[in-house]
């Protein structure tokens, strides 16, 4: 069975996450952006977890769906699906190792709430799992595996967003040059990364370490709308065990759904308070200082990969590019994307044509044309070309990705080398 599968999100008990990352809103936007498999996110909650529990009924081994009764929320009948469920969470762990500060996030896979109910009473007897949905831990991330394999061999652990300069396993600020570094003995145990909003596979794939790797992607979702910014195409039986041995072995995964990796907050180098961001030769030749200010620049991800790469040539991968369908259909109308105008173009559309997903990567541009119009229909053309204008993000700041080729909203960026000569991007 094919399903898209999107395994990293948030609940409303993590910090900055809308309220409506529930059961009941998971269960809904899965439907609308074409999800079939969604993570539950912050199983390490307590109240979390038992809210969980209320919600949620067994379905295929391991899996999950929503009780009838916490069905609610508008989804038309041209996006009605089955969602199932997987007990998922997110785990910062905040340690030092080799004479060096490390904060790794992990994404945490448990095939059933006895399983995560002996974890989450482990990490208890570590630090504070109530205070956040993602809970910080004194925790070294080499044992944080061996913990979720002393609960059970089924559980799973994948380093998330595996780039990002602040929280990952081979981030540029507090991260490893490997997997080796940070995991050692237990690095076989790793059978999968995150490649993150700033990445996307070809970079990873200029790696020859990671080549016996799985890539994934998923959204990292604080908000429903967000649900599958990032997510991956599983050719899988559906159940837990089925899941677990595509993540293991890579069969059955088909390939994962793409941010342009342009729009991620750290894809190039920069220092956000000054407005400056900048290519990896040109950090190299100002010594990794701000041009304007003296401070240091934060290396984002295509530096990062550029500096831990043995290819100048990926292998080969498989992905697609997308730009949101509600940001496309905002830049369009040049309205605000949570304005009624967006919101009711957008459900008309999905009313019409069905998932986002469909709409995005397989719906004739003729259908979309008579369903949302021909402006959008010509966005979603040029986005599926590739053929879009591009401002980096840099240092926290989100890129921009334009389908209508003007980015008049962003805020100015320079590009600067040692000698302070620059261009607009």
């Amino acid at each position: 069975m094919t399903t898209i599968a999107d395994i990293h999100v948030h609940s409303g008990y993590s910090m900055a996450t809308s309220a409506d990352m529930r059961p009941h809103g998971l269960w809904r936007w899965a439907q609308l952006k074409g999800i079939g498999l969604i993570g539950t996110g912050d199983f390490t909650h307590p109240k979390y977890f038992e809210e969980l529990r209320d919600c949620l009924e067994p379905a295929e081994g391991g899996l999950f769906r929503l009780r009838d009764g916490h069905r609610k929320g508008e989804v038309p009948d041209s996006c009605k699906a089955s969602v199932r469920f997987v007990l998922s969470a997110e785990i910062s762990c905040i340690y030092s190792k080799a004479g060096r500060t490390r904060k790794v996030h992990t994404i945490v896979l448990a095939p059933g709430f006895d399983e995560a109910a002996r974890f989450n009473a482990m990490l208890a007897k570590i630090g504070n799992i109530a205070s956040d949905g993602r809970p910080i831990l004194g925790l070294d991330a080499r044992r944080l595996l061996e913990m979720a394999l002393e609960v059970s061999p089924m559980m799973e652990c994948i380093p998330a967003h595996a780039w990002t300069p602040h929280f990952s396993v081979f981030g540029a600020v507090s991260g490893f040059d490997s997997l080796e570094e940070c995991y050692g003995d237990l690095t076989p145990h790793i059978h999968a990364i995150e490649t993150g909003l700033s990445s996307d596979p070809s970079m990873n794939r200029r790696l020859s370490a990671l080549d016996r790797i799985t890539l994934i992607s998923n959204s990292d979702a604080h908000s429903p709308m967000k649900l599958g910014r990032e997510a991956t195409l599983l050719d899988m039986p559906m159940f837990y065990d089925g899941l677990i041995n595509c993540l293991r072995t890579g069969d059955g995964v088909k390939g994962t759904i793409e941010f342009f990796p342009e729009e991620g907050k750290y894809h190039v180098d920069g220092h956000r308070k000054c407005g400056v961001s900048m290519l990896p030769e040109q950090t190299r030749k100002a010594g990794y200082r701000c041009p304007k200010c003296g401070g240091k620049l934060t290396v984002g991800v295509m530096h990062r990969v550029d500096a831990l790469a043995d290819r100048a040539e990926p292998a080969p991968s498989n992905f697609v590019s997308i730009v949101p369908l509600q940001e496309i259909v905002s830049q369009v109308l040049g309205k605000g994307i949570n304005t009624k105008g967006v919101v009711s173009r957008y459900m008309d559309m999905l009313g019409a044509l069905g998932n986002e997903f469909h709409i995005l990567i397989d719906s004739p541009l003729a259908e979309i044309e008579a369903a949302g119009g021909e402006d959008i229909a010509a966005a979603i053309g040029r986005m599926r070309k590739g053929d879009v204008s591009m401002m980096p993000g840099f240092d926290g700041q989100f890129g921009v990705i334009s389908v209508t080729g003007e980015i008049a909203a962003a805020p100015v960026v320079h590009e600067m080398d040692a000698k302070g000569e620059g261009m607009l991007f």
